[in-house]
């Protein structure tokens, strides 16, 4: 069946597409294709729009969807949850997407109690079969996969970053621009974010980096995870945590993977002095591989690890710097 698809275009800096919405885009236009056609919308809450219509559309989208509001500055909870439920009423899709970034998570609930529709977060694989959608998602730490069907369309599906492939850009791609007659109420605006505190430095965020370089109790000290941001900078990788190490004021709760920190999956995770508690394991199960470095030969971090580095971290990770300086 032809399907109608709206993907939520996220923004960073108020005028780049992030990451997990470019995988949104590609995962909506595979849906579209592998069911025989239809439309991938895109619903743009913004203060200004600039070039990011031009921007959706070389990433997939064939329509747009433009909300503009002077509140849109910052995040706004319910002013973008506005934007979709007025998009949804024009487009009338068979999903919603969204990637399972900071807003996307918070977002996603959101717009299953105002539109009554059922909602899935963590999603891992999406497909069309017999006329409704199926998500797939881990549960039980990974230990399991679900797969999940919905009794009621649009499903909102909040994907996990990284596992959903883009598309090729394309800038000669065009797409239909329509303005969203759009008007917010004080309850769409009872909840205002009046400023954010920007991370300093050129690190990408853990959740969407490619390469990520994670350090747990065994690096003893904040002082020690100098060693892994100098392996960090030559694989130009993001800096993880684990949830040990943000408890103990080494590194901040942004940095945290796991199941009360940030879901992230990869190409390359390198633990350095994490055990590999269950809940760790949770937020970076999905990595597609895994390089453990532990003193601990017993460590259950070796069990879910692609390769395994018995040693102390402290003269391991100088020495694979060392490497990739003589490489680079």
């Amino acid at each position: 069946m032809a399907i109608k698809v709206l993907v939520f275009a996220e923004i960073r800096d108020g005028e780049n597409l992030t990451k997990s919405t470019r995988e949104s885009l590609g995962l909506g236009r595979r849906l579209v294709e592998n069911s025989g056609g239809g439309e991938v919308a895109a619903v743009l809450p913004v203060q200004s729009t600039g070039n990011l219509p031009q921007s959706l559309a070389a990433w997939g989208a064939d329509r747009v969807l433009v909300a503009e509001s002077a509140e849109f500055g910052n995040y706004s909870p319910g002013g973008f949850a506005a934007s979709v439920a007025a998009a949804v009423e024009s487009v009338q899709p068979a999903a919603i997407i969204v990637g399972g970034t900071a807003h996307g998570k918070d977002l996603a609930p959101r717009w299953s109690a105002r539109l009554s529709v059922p909602a899935t977060t963590d999603c891992i694989g999406v497909e069309v079969q017999d006329d409704n959608i199926y998500a797939l998602r881990p549960a039980y730490g990974g230990k399991v996969q679900m797969k999940i069907s919905f009794n009621k369309l649009p499903a909102v599906l909040c994907i996990r970053p990284n596992v959903f492939e883009t598309v090729t850009e394309d800038t000669s791609r065009s797409a239909l621009v329509e303005n969203l007659s759009l008007s917010l109420t004080d309850q769409d605006l009872a909840v205002r974010i009046t400023g954010s505190e920007k991370t300093t430095g050129e690190r990408p965020d853990v959740a969407e980096a490619d390469i990520v370089v994670s350090g747990g109790r065994g690096m003893k000290e904040a002082e020690n995870f100098r060693l892994l941001e100098q392996l960090a900078q030559a694989l130009g990788a993001g800096i993880g945590a684990s949830r040990a190490a943000v408890d103990a004021g080494w590194r901040p709760h942004g940095d945290q993977v796991g199941q009360t920190g940030k879901f992230v999956s990869p190409t390359l995770y390198v633990a350095c002095g994490i055990s590999g508690a269950v809940q760790h394991l949770a937020g970076m199960i999905g990595s597609k591989v895994i390089v453990a470095i532990n003193k601990d030969p017993d460590a259950p971090i070796f069990k879910v690890a692609n390769y395994g580095i018995v040693g102390n971290v402290f003269e391991v990770v100088p020495a694979i710097v060392e490497e990739l300086k003589k490489h680079a």
